[in-house]
């Protein structure tokens, strides 16, 4: 059932999470940092942190019941986008790095989900939408480098990715939350001028797109992928954990309009 409060949200992803930690699925990866964003968000709306409280809930509840709904439908064996096909039929893999799991997701949702919801609530008025817009993505950068860098402990040769820098072809390491953020805008400006089956069809051709970064981002060739398998040869393997590591409570300051 679709969320229709920020509240409702939170509780659902309490039960991925909870769901996740008792079967030992991965799928809580992404759900653990979701909540994470979801909750500052809730915060931030309660403090007055944004503009218009009422507006940025219907913007990340909408946004939220993206991946809800993809979730529901993946469980359900029921069709869903490819860049979300990818990134939970990679929850089943036992050799992809928890870096490469959350990157996943956020592929899936920031590219595409955050621009589908963007058009959608901005009742064709982009620049009305804006500052939410610019919120979310200050709270999701801010959350996911922390968790990054949180991500080290339970994966200590994490940092040999550095040794790639120089790779133009690892998606892996040139993934970028503003890039990310910066295409999501430009697809739902394009977005919000269509509709019908043009509507239909731009989607179609935007996860086309997300799905191919996707299998950059899971699927390693050359040194590269040596260098994921010795480092997932060192980190942590019992997803339960990791997930309880994930979602432990974490202070952001969450300053709008910056990013």
């Amino acid at each position: 059932m679709a969320a229709t409060t920020i509240n409702e949200v939170i509780t659902q992803l309490e039960a991925i999470i909870t769901d996740s930690i008792n079967t030992n699925n991965r799928m809580g990866y992404f759900a653990a940092l979701y909540y994470k964003v979801t909750a500052a968000v809730r915060d931030g709306i309660a403090k007055g942190q944004f503009q218009d409280g009422a507006r940025m809930e219907k913007f990340d509840v909408t946004f939220a019941n993206r991946y809800l709904d993809a979730l529901a439908a993946w469980k359900a064996n029921q069709p869903i986008s490819g860049s979300w096909r990818v990134a939970f039929e990679a929850t089943k893999s036992s050799s992809a790095l928890v870096l490469q799991q959350l990157l996943l997701g956020m592929n899936a949702h920031i590219n595409l989900d955050l621009g589908i919801a963007a058009a959608e609530v901005s009742g064709g008025q982009m620049d009305g939408v804006q500052g939410d817009f610019d919120a979310i993505n200050t709270i999701i950068s801010a959350l996911t480098y922390q968790v990054v860098n949180d991500i080290d402990r339970m994966s200590p040769l994490l940092s040999l990715l550095g040794l790639h820098y120089n790779n133009q072809t690892s998606i892996l390491i040139q993934f970028s939350i503003d890039n990310a953020r910066d295409g999501a805008w430009c697809f739902a400006e394009e977005l919000v001028k269509k509709q019908g089956t043009d509507y239909t069809t731009c989607v179609t051709q935007r996860d086309q797109t997300i799905t191919k970064l996707a299998g950059g981002l899971i699927h390693m060739e050359g040194f590269m992928r040596f260098t994921v398998w010795l480092i997932h040869l060192f980190e942590w393997k019992n997803p339960a954990r990791i997930i309880k590591a994930l979602h432990e409570d974490s202070r952001v300051k969450i300053v709008v309009g910056q990013a």
